[in-house]
């Protein structure tokens, strides 16, 4: 099984993390882990007067701080996992990024970095469930 773990460093994360490290059924076996990280862009101007080998850069750099936490996390219990990161609104990008891939599954945190305005589920798992095709499981 093809499992998309998309990841952005906040405590659901964790939770998702923890929660798959208590249920070991689901990383033991055959299954393939990707873990995705998705960040807005910057604003044009911004790209612009930065130059393009900073702002790579900086994505650079932020998709670390997100994923090798992770990574760490899954070696510990064993589990090899591709990395990916892209640029984009996120709930969108996740949900193609799913179907692109031919992922048999999603698996996220209910909530991200995002505001309170969202008290039950977070605005990322709205959009992704609302454009993805592939099953998701939501970790509260």
């Amino acid at each position: 099984m093809k499992i998309l773990l998309a990841v952005d460093g906040s405590r659901y994360t964790k939770k998702m993390l923890a929660y798959l490290a208590t249920h070991l059924e689901i990383l033991a076996g055959h299954n393939e882990f990707t873990a995705l990280t998705v960040h807005g862009a910057l604003p044009p101007r911004a790209r612009s007067a930065l130059g393009k080998e900073t702002v790579d850069a900086y994505y650079a750099e932020e998709a670390a701080k997100v994923l090798d936490p992770v990574s760490k996390f899954l070696l510990r219990h064993d589990v090899r996992l591709k990395t990916a990161s892209k640029i984009g609104p996120a709930g969108e990008t996740i949900a193609k990024f799913a179907e692109a891939g031919r992922f048999d599954l999603v698996v996220m945190g209910s909530h991200g970095h995002g505001s309170l305005t969202n008290l039950v589920m977070g605005s990322v798992a709205t959009k992704v469930l609302a454009h993805c095709t592939v099953p998701v499981m939501l970790i509260r």
